[in-house]
């Protein structure tokens, strides 16, 4: 049998009973050798980090609120797409042809739609479970049962299901291994996995920010109306939040408590000497005294209001990094390809996407699996701690 050098340096010699058929791999060696190293640490980093995010919940006391049973769904379907599905899509794209028969062909389309659909449908429903937490704080903690959650995750499992059930009844071509790519069926798919979720999430989030942030200042105001009684001279204001904002026990700084004790003790006196008309020369200095202190206290009001200000901004600066975490997060990953997939299914090759172009955002959607143990825990102070004793164990005290 003749072979002939193939410009890739690489040949693979296969075929049936009949005939032999030589074929090439689409990269150079190098090229292969720094794929393998990405997506192995695609697939490192998936899983890894999904399995601590697991045992993470399961070992901290902290961690194992009823919402959190979405964490470990979501984990699990992560776990899945980097131990069965990106190996296979890796050896596709390195050697250019399918490799594994039709059988299995089916099945990896399946499953990677049934558990990247899941990934993304479990991000929606966290963002529904944040949304009723912030809105419906009472009510709906009361029914955030284990059973209600888990019933949730049955339904978005069986979403996800329904969806990547077509991929099984179709048969494909010896050697390959592609998407569907009916329009009607690409609609369908990139609407359910995809669309419907992204835009629920993008809207819930924008909700509970305004939500947060009108709460956020409404506090602030109220604060602020409050501090306000601190103007007044000592004796007259009498309201119970007033009185409770001179007590030296509500805080927290020592300097403020000193001054609050000193009002305090100075309206208390005034209160006392008011009763007997001798003491009007008392009252008068004690007038003296009380503005002074009064316009002390304004000064550091106007401090400790300059301050809450600033902790509301941090706060809300904080809020807004995190959110644009989460949804740009999933919007980077996902949107290209879907948006390509759904595009290309409906101009069949007019719309001029490029092959190269289309493998990149397939495997950017990818990332995201990787990106979920990272954006979903490493602003929660319980997972981090739960991460710091699953990764560094301390030794034991001995005696």
């Amino acid at each position: 049998m003749e072979f002939t050098t193939l410009s890739a340096g690489v040949y693979n010699v296969s075929g049936n009973s009949s005939q032999q058929e030589l074929k090439s791999w689409p990269y150079a060696a190098w090229e292969c050798a720094l794929i393998i190293l990405a997506v192995g640490a695609i697939i490192l980093s998936t899983v890894i980090g999904n399995i601590l995010v697991v045992l993470a919940i399961f070992t901290s006391r902290a961690l194992r609120a009823p919402q959190n049973l979405f964490l470990v769904s979501l984990a699990s379907a992560d776990i899945l797409v980097g131990a069965l599905i990106i190996p296979f899509s890796l050896a596709k794209e390195v050697m250019g042809y399918w490799h594994f028969g039709d059988v299995w062909c089916r099945m990896y389309l399946a499953l990677d739609i049934l558990f990247c659909t899941s990934s993304i449908v479990h991000l929606c429903a966290i963002s529904i479970d944040r949304y009723w937490s912030v809105t419906k704080a009472v009510s709906y903690n009361l029914r955030r049962t284990p059973k209600r959650i888990k019933s949730m995750i049955a339904i978005i499992w069986v979403v996800s299901a329904v969806t990547c059930f077509p991929p099984l009844l179709k048969t494909n071509e010896e050697w390959k291994c592609d998407l569907n790519d009916d329009t009607w069926y690409v609609l369908f798919s990139c609407t359910v996995s995809f669309f419907l979720p992204c835009f629920i999430m993008i809207f819930l989030y924008c909700r509970i920010y305004r939500v947060a942030k009108h709460r956020a200042s409404t506090v602030s105001h109220l604060k602020n109306g409050l501090s306000g009684c601190n103007s007044i001279p000592p004796g007259i204001c009498y309201h119970e939040e007033c009185l409770d904002q001179h007590n030296p026990h509500n805080s927290h700084d020592a300097d403020e408590m000193d001054l609050e004790e000193s009002t305090s003790s100075i309206r208390r006196f005034s209160e006392q000497g008011d009763h007997g008309p001798a003491n009007i020369g008392n009252n008068a200095k004690l007038k003296r005294l009380s503005w002074t202190m009064s316009r002390g206290q304004q000064r550091r009001d106007r401090s400790i209001s300059i301050s809450q200000t600033r902790l509301q901004q941090l706060r809300e600066k904080r809020l807004t990094f995190v959110l644009a975490v989460v949804i740009g997060g999933f919007v980077i990953c996902w949107f290209p390809f879907f948006f390509t997939y759904s595009l290309e299914s409906v101009c069949r090759g007019r719309c001029g996407i490029s092959a190269a172009l289309f493998n990149f955002f397939f495997w950017i959607g990818y990332c995201n699996s990787s990106l979920n143990p990272v954006i979903y825990t490493v602003f929660n102070r319980d997972f981090r701690k739960a991460f710091r004793k699953l990764l560094i164990r301390t030794p034991k005290r001995t005696l």
